[in-house]
């Protein structure tokens, strides 16, 4: 019973406390109706090189947020291997976190750079994260790492 008692507890403090919240930074940047990535189907940026909106009706919650694909194969394989196919940085703009701040990550401005996916706020920021990309996802690791212990600027 005790056991029970402390599950239940537990429980309670992680709804309340939002399990997709760390100190700092939201691991999943969210739009207002709890989706990741806009509602885009994250595999598809993999598997048809491309980005395509997912289905209300084919939804998986993960880390916090909704996510909607738009097969159910899509679903299955982010089932199996949600890390593999969530985007860098929780979805924020790649070029935002590698400069010391978070902005909405546009499905629109993506890219896989050795298998992963990043986004970034708009093409602009987009253009601007590919001169220096190396250079820039390593200060985005980095700076996403801070990030989960304090919360930084958010722009956009």
């Amino acid at each position: 019973m005790k056991n029970l008692i402390l599950l239940v507890t537990i429980a309670v403090a992680c709804v309340l406390s939002g399990c997709a919240r760390t100190e700092g930074v939201v691991r999943v940047n969210m739009d207002a109706d709890g989706r990741a990535v806009r509602g885009y189907d994250v595999v598809s940026f993999f598997a048809e090189n491309a980005a395509i909106q997912g289905k209300p009706q084919i939804e998986y919650v993960w880390n916090g947020a909704k996510w909607l694909f738009s097969t159910e194969e899509n679903l299955e394989k982010f089932r199996a291997e949600p890390e593999r196919y969530a985007p860098q940085f929780g979805g924020y703009c790649s070029y935002a976190v590698s400069h010391g701040y978070t902005a909405d990550g546009d499905p629109a401005t993506w890219k896989v750079v050795d298998g992963k996916l990043y986004l970034n706020y708009n093409q602009k920021a987009k253009e601007a994260w590919e001169k220096e990309q190396e250079k820039f996802i390593k200060d985005g690791e980095h700076n996403w790492q801070e990030f989960q212990s304090k919360r930084p600027e958010h722009k956009g």
